[in-house]
């Protein structure tokens, strides 16, 4: 993972925000190169699910035919829109602060493990990688018993790496950054959405929020999509577009962070067909991340057990993905598939639901009124051919486009033993992109700086250039070319040699298997627009 940091740094893929300020915890900006990669992901998805969607014939695996399309919401909405999703009252996490350090952390994030020296057994807590968390332990251990690393094999473990949440004994834990024992606070709950403020008073009534999600702007917006489309259910609306949650604790690189990218459907369906919908769903968006080249060994889907479902959720399903950062045998969340049932659009109807009952009504104040009240607004579906009038259920495939950009370098960072332009074996880094991805499609080169080649090359350049994402290099020698390209995960080098200029010919070199063949001038865009494809 270090390696892939210091890659994505070097070739221009991430950089950490306002770094030259010491950098900002939990913002990332996208460089020239990670920015072709995002919005690679972005249209591959919005393609894959809307763009190129027909909706005269029936996908594999579906119940029927269906509808798509797609709608841009504003970040700030009407604070009433939070209120009745639930996000007002219901959207937190539980936090712990430390007395001795005045840090605050994530109880459920924190890991620890049970150490004994001197007749003495405390829970050592740390905050690092899944990979140096041992030895950080070890260290926080040592320095605590006042021991010293050649006595590390004093200490005795008991049990693995556990959560915080899961100790009992809280006046035995030592908190990531304290130096004595039991300074950590009783959780309590921190909610996760960024205010802000409307207009020039800045009063409370004027206070606003950030969206943590993208869905809800679909939601407020399903009357308006189906009046003015004439669409029919069931029907999905796509949407991709940044979101902002006030994380206690952004860790590992790009997975958690305070503002980020979603690719979120709200697919509105017949409540009796929506076990199947959610169903196809599920298996649809599994078998997408693998057609764009994450291997099925490090993907899983895991069913939500009925204790983690949300209180709306009918059955959610995680796609995971074993990203490098995580322990062995351990995965992060790429994308949930909910099925929501008929929470959202009768929230937004009737009021904010009570999730303590069942089935779920409006919950109401000391004098018996809605709490949150909805907006009134009749969000029920007509069926113009039988007539039947229902609330339809929703099924929600919810993507990160930040996680899937980190997933899909994560796959593709690879290391090999290649000769350079003098037969000597070396380590070649190379990022095995699927070519939709990658940012660069084709690099053009002349073989040398001279005879007439790098004009040769700059007009296939131009020629290139006006299809596709081309960079065009005549600095050092090819070999070193080859080598930035394939950091950079270009999948096609285009050659320009002396036969080019006698033949009309260009070598084009695959960065995977490094095989070379010739093709002619004139034939170069559709051989790149096959393989690319």
């Amino acid at each position: 993972m270090e390696k892939l940091v210091a890659l994505c740094k070097r070739r221009g893929f991430l950089f950490q925000s306002s770094e030259i300020y010491g950098g900002l915890q939990g913002f990332w900006d996208y460089g020239p190169l990670g920015v072709e990669l995002k919005r690679n992901v972005k249209a591959a998805w919005w393609h894959d699910m809307v763009g190129g969607h027909n909706e005269l014939v029936t996908p594999p695996g579906a119940p029927g035919t269906y509808e798509m399309t797609g709608l841009d919401c504003t970040i700030i909405m009407h604070p009433q829109v939070w209120k009745c999703s639930g996000h007002y009252d219901l959207f937190h996490d539980h936090m712990v602060d430390c007395r001795e350090t005045r840090k605050r952390y994530r109880f459920d994030q924190v890991r620890g493990r049970w150490v004994e020296a001197k007749d003495q057994k405390i829970f050592v807590t740390t905050t690092v990688e899944a990979d140096e968390e041992q030895a950080d332990v070890q260290r926080r251990a040592l320095k605590f018993f006042k021991l010293r690393p050649k006595d590390a094999e004093s200490l005795k473990y008991d049990g693995d790496f556990a959560t915080l949440d899961s100790v009992q004994e809280q006046e035995k834990v030592l908190g990531p950054d304290a130096k004595e024992l039991g300074t950590l606070t009783e959780p309590r709950e921190f909610n996760l959405m960024f205010k802000t403020t409307i207009g020039a008073l800045g009063g409370e009534a004027d206070t606003a929020f950030l969206r943590p999600e993208t869905a809800q702007g679909i939601f407020v917006n399903f009357k308006n999509v189906l009046d003015s489309s004439r669409m029919r259910l069931p029907m999905g609306i796509a949407q991709i577009g940044k979101s902002f949650r006030n994380e206690i604790t952004p860790r590992n690189f790009t997975f958690r962070s305070r503002e980020f990218e979603q690719m979120e459907i709200e697919f509105f369906c017949h409540p009796d067909e929506s076990h199947k919908w959610y169903s196809y769903w599920r298996d649809r968006r599994l078998q997408w991340y693998k057609d764009m080249g994450l291997s099925s060994d490090r993907l899983i889907m895991r069913e939500h057990a009925a204790s983690e479902l949300a209180h709306y959720s009918v059955g959610t399903a995680d796609i995971e993905y074993a990203f490098p950062f995580m322990a062995e045998g351990e995965y992060g969340e790429l994308e949930g598939v909910a099925h929501r049932g008929d929470f959202d659009l009768r929230s937004h109807m009737e009021g904010k639901l009570d999730p303590k009952t069942k089935p779920m009504e409006v919950e109401k104040n000391e004098h018996g009124q809605p709490k949150h009240r909805g907006s009134g607004k009749d969000l029920s579906y007509r069926d113009d051919l039988t007539g039947e009038k229902y609330i339809p259920h929703v099924v929600e495939p919810s993507a990160g486009a930040d996680r899937a950009t980190l997933a899909f370098l994560c796959q593709a960072f690879s290391e090999d033993e290649q000769p350079d332009e003098k037969g000597k074996m070396q380590t070649r880094t190379v990022l095995k992109f699927h070519p939709r991805l990658a940012p660069i499609k084709a690099a053009v080169f002349p073989l040398v700086k001279k005879d007439g080649m790098p004009e040769k090359a700059k007009e296939i350049y131009g020629m290139l250039k006006e299809k596709m994402s081309t960079f065009y290099d005549e600095k050092a020698a090819v070999g070193r070319r080859y080598r930035r390209q394939d950091e950079a995960g270009t999948p096609f080098c285009i050659t320009v040699d002396g036969d080019s200029l006698k033949e009309d010919t260009v070598t084009i070199r695959d960065r995977d298997s490094l095989k070379q063949w010739r093709v002619a001038t004139k034939d170069l865009v559709a051989e790149l627009t096959e393989r690319l494809s």
